[in-house]
């Protein structure tokens, strides 16, 4: 198994204008718990993750992505990484420090090859959490992130260089070219993904459910409360996970699922999955056909907080 520094997605970080519709719906239907509150920012955790918060929301007169975060080995990893990152020429909003956030630690953040402001962290203080019990459609923990990118390959190549990211498998359409990449930074089959799209800006964030039953339920309790649906319910061929999109009161996609893939490292062999396909977009054949049209959807809008760091 690869030794590396990243260990795991921390969590993704919005701000947007309307955060009290966003608040209510991301702990009123989407399921997840505020662990922290200020005047205009929020902490959400999920109930069976030891992350002190999964979605971190905060008001701004713009939708944007604030920022991804991960977690690192310990404080020599995290001194490590940025070392590397400043001798690379990659740009840090700011040198390893002591955070003032719920949960503490040790970390620093830079930008990536696009814009985005990423953290790295080591030495949070893990969440009193719990087990998740069978019939609860809440989210168990964060699963992953995808983003839009201009230039997919070379948002791929500054991810496997700088932070050691490995691609676990591709999608691909015979008239387009690559359409996505997914890495991941532990035997999960991803943590993050990077679909080639117009502008630069978040595709989608996915929590993970305990179990398809748990999924299924979630995925209704939104249908019935009118929550517009993307796509779903499913079951992807890269990754082996299912899945159900649905649009959140600002416009950026949300994803449940359950079941990614579980890697053996040591012996796996990246694929290309075409998806012109329908089996390789879902194998099940439940979900709605995709198309432009929904393709569009995950677009989102163009992030207007790329190379600007959150204030917070």
């Amino acid at each position: 198994m690869k030794d590396r520094l990243i260990t795991h997605l921390r969590h993704v970080d919005l701000a947007v204008p309307d955060f009290a519709r966003q608040r209510e719906f991301y702990t009123g239907l989407w399921g997840l718990s505020p662990v922290a509150d200020d005047d205009g920012i929020v902490f959400l955790a999920a109930e069976g993750s030891p992350e002190q918060y999964i979605v971190r929301l905060r008001r701004d007169r713009e939708k944007r992505l604030d920022l991804i975060s991960y977690g690192a080995r310990d404080r020599a990893a995290v001194d490590q990484l940025a070392e590397q990152l400043g001798r690379d020429d990659v740009r840090l909003v700011h040198e390893p420090r002591e955070l003032d956030t719920a949960g503490g630690g040790y970390g620093f953040r830079f930008f990536d090859v696009d814009g985005r402001t990423v953290e790295v962290s080591s030495d949070v203080a893990e969440r009193t959490h719990r087990k998740v019990e069978k019939g609860e459609s809440i989210p168990v923990r964060l699963s992953h992130v995808v983003v839009n990118s201009t230039n997919v390959e070379a948002t791929r190549s500054f991810y496997e260089k700088h932070l050691s990211f490995d691609v676990s498998d591709s999608l691909t359409l015979p008239h387009m070219g690559t359409l996505m990449h997914f890495l991941r930074c532990n035997p999960q089959h991803h943590s993050l993904a990077i679909a080639q799209g117009p502008h630069t800006a978040l595709h989608h964030v996915s929590f993970e459910m305990r179990g398809i039953d748990e999924y299924m339920r979630g995925t209704g309790r939104l249908l019935r409360a009118g929550v517009h649906k993307v796509w779903g319910p499913g079951r992807h061929a890269a990754g082996d996970n299912t899945f159900s999109y649905f649009l959140d009161p600002h416009g950026n996609t949300v994803e449940y699922t359950t079941e990614l893939e579980v890697l053996d490292e040591d012996i796996w062999h990246p694929s290309t999955y075409d998806v012109s396909l329908p089996d390789n977009q879902d194998q099940w054949g439940t979900a709605n056909p995709f198309g432009e049209e929904l393709a569009k959807e995950s677009f989102n809008d163009v992030d207007r907080g790329c190379f600007v760091a959150p204030p917070v």
